[in-house]
């Protein structure tokens, strides 16, 4: 029966034949009924308190690849397609994750995605399909299980990233009527205006995308799904996804000026908007993602995109997900949301009340992490960013949340998957040891992107998006063993993990002057815990915290006269001078770690 199809069809399509049949085989291997049958695993509570957790974000096709049995239309090489990692690949190398520091894991989106798109391929994770079935390329569902289980006992959390804002591009518009996605340029440029329509991705249309045809708009265009379950993209799952009233249908976002196009526009490149607002698509939001917690006992939520959701729709799922969860005896469940924004009052506003528990701190990796380390602004820029925060961020832990309130749970980032990394903006390792210093001893939570340990230096995605097993996971180097010992360290010392954070110093200077590029802070615990925490955010001379050349004096410090610090780096000891006054020489894109004699670990 092969040879009678393949014999009728082109050349072009007997060459992609063999590939869509195994691809067949594979899907149909992968049955629903695998997931819908399973038991609920035994659900443990892993955390105390999250703010002693070091987060390690990696992209699972790209960290190592454990498992060729599921190296289906890999491309080698080729960083938009399928590289091979799975779950399997990351069990295989917790030694490498426990040599770093790791404490937490976060994974791509685990769920069935379109495997391909204008020649682009769904590795990511971001272009669901359907939320009940699991991605095949990474595993099933007993090796998930497996490596949550291989990562617990370990001590090592698991947060896995989901997508409640779109789906991938599993429709077009049928804007002409015709009943197939076509790509129309209207016009002659001359005699009328020229103009062009595709619909697979229309502009936005704040009344909802119009059907029309040669004479004239025809109401509402109809949405059609695809059929091309090679590739996966066909009719979605859970049902109500195979219904128009499950979306916003209004085009894609063009302007993200505008609110009302980020909130109902559906995502650049095709990918289409969730009605959030609907009732029932946020019933099975919550009945969804729940079981998959249920099914693997994993530990937390990353949100994708949650700026481009309603509050009203966090506001309910939030809150469900924890009560639900905590009735099954899963507590601490942290939700963490990526508001892709540097609008520092926007991106807090989703850790009100009511809402999650913390978000990815974009702010700071503009302002700080960016201005600051990367481009050399002056370190004055921390402290403002750093008053905003009781304005801008929740003051009091969300009701059956993580019990540590969002202001002081943010976590923290200098490398990620949508920007390039910081050794491509900024080709320093020194400079990148100095953000890292400053990443893992200040509040909230670090959350580190995998390679960046093996100073990967990829642009914008997908060269950010690199192999990371074709290095051989050497940890020798000198960023991996710099992240180690500043994650020993930070185990040492509560103070590093759930201390307060107070300022001490900062300058507007960052020429040769005395104190430029010097930020301070201190940490400390209700319980009596101290450290100080000197960084030199600029690498060309040793710097100070003091101003006596510029006519001012030296850093006061919150500890009292006659007190010895130990700089758990070196073991260099400091005596705090009268008036509590101190002063911390750092070198160029250095640090200085200090803690009292008498809580000073040597070695750590």
């Amino acid at each position: 029966m092969t040879k009678r199809v393949t014999d009728a069809m082109g050349p072009q399509a007997r060459r992609w034949w063999p590939a869509a049949l195994a691809a067949l085989l594979w899907l149909a291997a992968c049955s629903p009924s695998e997931v819908e049958a399973v038991q609920h695993v035994t659900l443990s509570t892993e955390v105390d308190d999250w703010r002693d957790e070091v987060i390690y974000q990696l992209l699972t096709d790209r960290f190592a690849n454990g498992e060729t049995g599921n190296d289906v239309r890999t491309s080698p090489g080729d960083l938009a397609r399928y590289q091979g990692g799975d779950y399997q690949g990351i069990v295989d190398h917790l030694d490498y994750l426990e040599a770093l520091g790791v404490t937490a894991l976060w994974i791509s989106p685990i769920v069935l995605n379109v495997d391909s798109d204008a020649g682009v391929d769904g590795y990511h994770g971001y272009w669901q399909v359907d939320l009940e079935r699991l991605n095949p390329h990474f595993g099933d569902l007993a090796s998930l299980r497996a490596m949550v289980e291989a990562c617990h006992q370990r001590g090592i959390k698991v947060i896995v990233d989901i997508v409640t804002n779109h789906l991938g591009q599993v429709f077009y518009y049928d804007i002409n009527l015709n009943g197939r996605p076509d790509e129309n340029v209207y016009g002659s440029g001359t005699s009328s205006p020229l103009g062009r329509v595709t619909e697979y991705d229309p502009d936005y249309d704040p009344r909802g995308i119009q059907s029309f045809t040669s004479l004239g708009e025809a109401g509402a265009a109809p949405i059609a799904f695809f059929h091309m379950p090679e590739i996966f993209r066909v009719p979605p799952n859970p049902p109500i996804f195979q219904r128009p009233e499950a979306y916003n249908r209004r085009g894609r976002v063009t302007d993200f000026s505008q609110q009302d196009q980020v909130v109902y526009g559906d995502f650049p490149g095709g990918l289409k908007d969730i009605n959030t607002e609907n009732p029932e698509v946020r019933s099975e939001m919550i009945r969804v993602f729940t079981d998959w917690v249920l099914k693997t006992n994993i530990d937390g939520y990353r949100i994708d995109t949650i700026k481009h959701v309603e509050y009203a729709f966090w506001e309910t799922f939030a809150p469900a997900l924890r009560q639900r969860l905590a009735a099954a005896g899963k507590d601490n469940f942290l939700l963490f949301g990526e508001a892709f924004d540097g609008d520092d009052a926007l991106v807090g506003s989703y850790t009100l009340p009511g809402r999650l528990d913390s978000v990815f701190y974009f702010p700071q990796k503009f302002q700080v992490f960016g201005d600051v380390f990367m481009r050399g602004g002056p370190t004055r820029k921390i402290q403002e960013l750093y008053e905003q925060r009781a304005s801008h961020y929740g003051t009091k832990a969300q009701p059956n949340g993580v019990g540590v309130a969002p202001h002081d749970l943010l976590v923290n980032f200098l490398d990620n998957h949508d920007l390039p990394r910081f050794l491509f903006d900024a080709p320093d390792e020194r400079a990148l040891r100095a953000a890292l210093a400053y990443l893992l001893t200040e509040d909230g939570v670090p959350c580190i992107y995998y390679g960046t340990e093996q100073e990967f230096s990829g642009g914008n995605d997908p060269a950010n998006r690199e192999v990371l097993w074709e290095t051989g996971l050497p940890t020798d180097g000198e960023t991996f063993q710099w992240i180690a010992r500043l994650t020993r360290i930070r185990k040492a010392y509560r103070a590093l993990r759930r201390g307060g954070f107070t300022i001490r110093w900062v300058t507007e200077r960052t020429g040769a002057e005395q104190d430029a590029g010097v930020v301070a802070f201190e940490r400390t615990t209700a319980e009596g815990d101290y450290a100080l925490v000197v960084v030199n955010a600029q690498g060309n001379h040793r710097s100070e915290t003091s101003a006596r050349t510029l006519g001012g004096d030296d850093m006061v410090v919150g500890a009292p006269a006659g007190s010895v610090l130990v700089d758990a780096l070196t073991g260099e000891r400091y005596t705090v001078a009268a008036g509590s006054k101190l002063n911390v020489a750092v070198e160029a894109f250095g640090a200085v770690i200090l803690v009292p004699e008498a809580d000073f670990v040597a070695a750590p």
